[in-house]
């Protein structure tokens, strides 16, 4: 896994290895993280990246945050409770040199604290396949004021999503088994 594009570009991510069978991660391989970051910045949307403060949930490796991050967000914050997830996400961070813009919260996505920053503009969401944890964390999110309004959401999972109540559906993609859906939150 590398970084593909960007201020850290060829950065080579720390590898998942045998990891912990309980962690159950999944990273996001590079060909589809390239193929999702091509459709954000490929105008459909504007430019959501630049400048923006990034939520990234369910982090696993952390490998779209900091793709976002070396792309010229301000900052990201990575959410995932697991230790071997928290262990590559620190990892990562120290690899790309990028601490002072990223931040851990060990925290389990689908119970987020209030939030007592600003909102988050660009929200990964990429949970764990089939187990319905993405709509939970969303209305979590939501609730506890991490979500902007107008916030682009990216929604990996192995099935295309329905957009949630507050949410408008913007596209759909599928590559391979990995369905990327793209909403936009209520204002």
């Amino acid at each position: 896994m590398r970084i593909i594009a960007g201020q850290f570009r060829g950065t080579a991510l720390a590898s998942v290895g045998k990891g912990d069978a309980g962690a159950h991660l999944r990273p996001t391989t590079d060909r589809v993280r390239e193929n999702l970051f091509n459709v954000l910045m490929g105008g459909k949307f504007g430019d959501p990246i630049t400048g923006a403060r990034v939520l990234d949930l369910f982090a696993g490796t952390g490998a779209l945050g900091l793709e976002a991050l070396s792309r010229g967000a301000e900052s990201v914050v990575f959410v995932d409770d697991g230790r071997k997830a928290g262990s590559l996400v620190r990892e990562n961070i120290q690899l790309t040199r990028s601490k002072g813009a990223a931040r851990l919260v060990a925290r389990d996505a689908t119970r987020l604290p209030l939030n007592a920053d600003a909102p988050y503009d660009l929200v990964f969401l990429d949970p764990p396949y089939g187990k319905g944890l993405g709509d939970k964390a969303l209305a979590v999110a939501v609730a506890g004021r991490w979500i902007a309004p107008e916030a682009l959401i990216v929604w990996e999972e192995n099935a295309p999503q329905l957009a949630p109540d507050g949410f408008e559906l913007l596209d759909q993609r599928k590559y391979g088994d990995t369905h990327v859906t793209f909403l936009e939150a209520g204002a």
